[in-house]
């Protein structure tokens, strides 16, 4: 016998129906140490290759990008490690709510 919506969320507790739609959100903490990390492992990645294959580095770039940053000792690497999780942070702290925002916004109908 198939049971209605309705049953199957008498057997759960705490599950309503609802006719409302789901908002996507980013959660704004995870987000951003996710994005943290994916941006450390990839300076790291780059250091690396920088090592690697010298006639290919980039690490031009790197001192572009990074305040502070000399190609290559341990407290420049360092730095460079902070500053890449910093900036992950900056672009979560931005992306994250505007994102929210415009979802609410298209999730409301005010599109």
């Amino acid at each position: 016998m198939a049971e209605s919506a309705n049953d199957l969320a008498r057997h759960r507790p705490g599950a309503a129906l609802s006719s409302a739609p789901v908002i996507p959100r980013i959660p704004l903490v995870p987000f951003a140490l996710s994005l943290g990390v994916f941006l450390v492992l990839t300076y790291v990645l780059c250091v690396g290759f920088d090592l690697l294959f010298p006639a290919l580095a980039m690490h031009s770039s790197w001192q572009a990008l990074l305040p502070g940053f000399v190609w290559l000792n341990w407290p420049s690497f360092l730095l460079g490690l902070v500053e890449s999780f910093a900036y992950a942070w900056y672009v979560a702290l931005i992306f994250g709510p505007l994102f929210n925002l415009f979802a609410a916004l298209r999730g409301t109908g005010r599109d």
